[in-house]
This record gives structure tokens, C-alpha cells and sequence, in this order.
């Protein structure tokens, strides 16, 4: 089964970018450029206080929005923390959960700042449970998956990836599974400007959607949605979007620049 089977994801994750009001001025910048586009889902993620005006902007342009993050708990105490039911009330569809950046694993840092970042704690644990519960809530995760530049050299790659997918889907039923979508984000090709060969990236997106086969079936392994996330951008979204395993992206950099992510969202359309 290929790609053509599954409607491809372009989804932008912002980052730490973006002001209301740079968030009003990029939605409206790329809405009437991807409204009435068929065969692809776009979505925008932008940071939590940008989600309202993200929302507003995004009009009938058919836009899906998605949050960079999640907690596992309805309310309560839990500082800091941002909640199912919030971001469901905020409008959004989907919510990244498992990011490399917040499981404190970069790909460029000094190691001083490393030993800062392994604050952010994110673990295959916490990704199950906010896994469960936001599907529960009728949230779609985005779940996260990817080796670094060392496990990569030691030819871990694999052993890597199918571990994260495996942790990160106990438990789900295989019907959950179909529904949600897994991007496979190489960390050493985030924000580095390096980009995985689209052979290789088509290979192991094609690891994870047998990793899925085997734990969940050939009915959700056939349906889940795999992204490739990695410095994709305008130059590069064709040649990876035509591999048969890839269904999408997880956008960054590419994604704070209207006509860029618009280019990539028509080069999934195609």
C-alpha cells in the first residue's frame, strides 16, 4: 500500500515563534493559498498563547490547528501545564507530543546547555500517557519519533525508532493507532539545515509502519500516518513526498514562511 492510499499531514510546527500578531499575519498570508486545496490535510502549531489568533485567521480556509504540546490530566495542579479539554476549546485537532526538544534531545547544543535541556524530561512513558488520554478526549497526537547523530553512527537507528514507537502505542487499540499520526523527526536533522536522503527517510518511516504492522495489524498499520520531520522544505518536500512510506510532514523552519509551507502543502496535494 502506498502513500496515495493515506491523505498526506503538512504539518508547521512554530516553535518558540510568533506573536498574536505574527501569528494573525502568517495565517492570513498562507490561507488563501492552501483554501480548496484537496488530497492533503494542512495544519499550523503554534506556540500556546498564539492558538486564538492562529484560530481566528484561520477562517474557512480549512486549516487544521494543533498544539506543540499536552498534559495527561483533565485539571488541577499541575503548573505550567496545559490540558485536552483547553486545547479542544482553543480549536485544535491535533497535538504534538514527543518532540525531540522536549524529550531534552538536540541535535546542535553545547554540552552546557545540553545539561540544561535534559530538563524538558519528556520520556516513551509520558508520550504513552498523554497518548491515551487525549485520545480519550478526542485529540489526535502527533507522536514523535527519531535517533540521534550517535545512536545513528552505532547503526541503532532502528532499534531506536521501532523501541520509541513500541513504548510510546502500548496499550492503544489498533483503531487508535490507525487514527493518529507519527512523524519520524532524525534529531540530527532538525534545524541543522541536514536532511535525511529520501531513500533512507522512506526506509525507516517504512520500519515504523512494520513496527505497527506487527504490534497492531495490518489494517492500522496500512491507515496510521507516518510524517517525516526533518528540514524538509520548498526544495526537498517533492522528492520526499513521492516515497511511498512518507504521508507528510512535520514542518519547522520551512513553516514560518507563507509561500514556502504553501509550496510544500501543494507538493503533498500532487
Amino acid at each position: 500500500m502506498t502513500s496515495n492510499a493515506r491523505t498526506p499531514v503538512i504539518a508547521g510546527n512554530w516553535k518558540m515563534n510568533n506573536t498574536r500578531e505574527q501569528a494573525r499575519e502568517l495565517v492570513s498570508a498562507l490561507a488563501p493559498q492552501v483554501k480548496g486545496l484537496s488530497g492533503v490535510e494542512v495544519c499550523v502549531c503554534p506556540p500556546f498563547t498564539a492558538l486564538e489568533a492562529a484560530k481566528a485567521a484561520i477562517g474557512d480556509s480549512g486549516i487544521a490547528l494543533g498544539a506543540q504540546n499536552v498534559f495527561w490530566e483533565e485539571k488541577g495542579a499541575w503548573t505550567s501545564q496545559v490540558s485536552p479539554d483547553m486545547l479542544l476549546d482553543a480549536g485544535c485537532k491535533y497535538a504534538i507530543i514527543g518532540h525531540s526538544e522536549t524529550r531534552g534531545r538536540f541535535g546542535t547544543v553545547d554540552e552546557t546547555l545540553a545539561t540544561r535541556l535534559a530538563y524538558f524530561g519528556e520520556t516513551d512513558q509520558t508520550i504513552n500517557a498523554k497518548a491515551h488520554f487525549i485520545m480519550g478526549k478526542g485529540l489526535l497526537p502527533i507522536i514523535c519519533c527519531g535517533e540521534m547523530i550517535d545512536e545513528r553512527k552505532a547503526g541503532k537507528t532502528d532499534e531506536i525508532v521501532s523501541g520509541q514507537i513500541k513504548a510510546c502505542l502500548a496499550g492503544l487499540s489498533a483503531e487508535q493507532v490507525a487514527a493518529l499520526v507519527i512523524a519520524y523527526e532524525p534529531v540530527w536533522a532538525i534545524g541543522t539545515g541536514e536532511v535525511c536522503e529520501s531513500e533512507e527517510a522512506n526506509r525507516v518511516c517504512g520500519v515504523i509502519r512494520e513496527t505497527v504492522r506487527g504490534a497492531f495489524g495490518d489494517s492500522a498499520a496500512d491507515a496510521v500516518r507516518i510524517l517525516y520531520g526533518g528540514s524538509m522544505n520548498d526544495k526537498n518536500a517533492a522528492e520526499l513526498l513521492a516515497k511511498p512510506h512518507i504521508d507528510g510532514g512535520l514542518v519547522g523552519g520551512a513553516a514560518l514562511k507563507a509561500d514556502s509551507f504553501a509550496t510544500i502543502c501543494k507538493a503533498a496535494a500532487a
